[in-house]
């Protein structure tokens, strides 16, 4: 689907470098859409904004690379979602800094459908695996929404648990959701698109998955769920930090 106008504003504004959530959202409450922050003056930005992050606004407004976005999302049929788009999840929306823009492959779950994320090691035990995959069984059989990363180990579990009862899944990538990372997941990745589910990032199209992301994906996963369920993680694992952005944001850890 190609992007409205609005939305095409919202992507090369989150995309500027250096504009960061602080910024958009003192740009947004100042002046109320991404279309009238590039129509403003360099006196009316400068009340928010460096005159170095002006001359990026400036420059980022015509840069190819936003166009290059919206053609990788016609070609993956993937959307984008923003912030003030109905579609967007709210219980994300309520977490402190929430991510500006969602891309979105497959079908959003309805929000008002209950979610639990299923989270773990990468080397699971055959019982973890087995535990994982009939608790996301469980609990998509009864219509709630089994949240992961797609990960190996414990994700893939909990993601296939889920397919193989049909019911509702989501995946929330470190990486662009036209990238499949792990490869060997790329089978449950087209399944869990093609079967009804969704994949989601804030990341622009194309990007890679690098360490420094996870911790973000973490945050989205336990954003968007009522609570987050730990299979077998390790000290110092990503399964545990995505537990503490759990219990920061209010929801139940088990």
């Amino acid at each position: 689907m190609a992007l409205s106008a609005a939305q095409r504003d919202w992507l090369t504004l989150s995309l500027t470098p250096g504009i960061g959530t602080t910024y958009f959202i003192r740009l947004l409450a100042r002046f109320g859409t991404p279309a009238r922050v590039f129509q403003a003056s360099d006196a009316e930005l400068r009340e928010i904004i460096s005159p170095r992050l002006i001359q990026r606004i400036r420059q980022y407004s015509e840069a190819a690379h936003c166009v290059a976005q919206e053609k990788a999302l016609l070609d993956y049929q993937a959307d984008l979602i923003t912030l003030d788009d109905t579609r967007y999840p709210p219980r994300l929306a309520e977490i402190y800094d929430p991510p500006l823009v969602l891309f979105q492959r497959g079908t959003l779950p309805d929000p008002d459908v209950p979610a639990v994320a299923i989270v773990g090691t990468r080397n699971p035990s055959p019982y973890g695996t087995q535990m994982a995959e009939r608790l996301a069984s469980e609990l998509a059989a009864r219509g709630i929404v089994v949240v992961s990363g797609l990960a190996e180990g414990i994700d893939a579990a909990a993601h296939r648990g889920a397919l193989r009862v049909q019911g509702p899944t989501a995946a929330v990538l470190g990486c662009g959701v036209d990238v499949v990372y792990p490869a060997a997941n790329a089978g449950l990745m087209h399944e869990i698109i093609q079967q009804g589910g969704a994949v989601l990032s804030q990341y622009a199209m194309g990007i890679k998955p690098s360490r420094g992301h996870f911790p973000q994906r973490n945050r989205i996963i336990s954003g968007i769920s009522l609570g987050v369920v730990i299979v077998e993680a390790p000290p110092g694992s990503g399964s545990l930090i995505t537990a503490r952005f759990a219990a920061e944001q209010g929801r139940e850890v088990f």
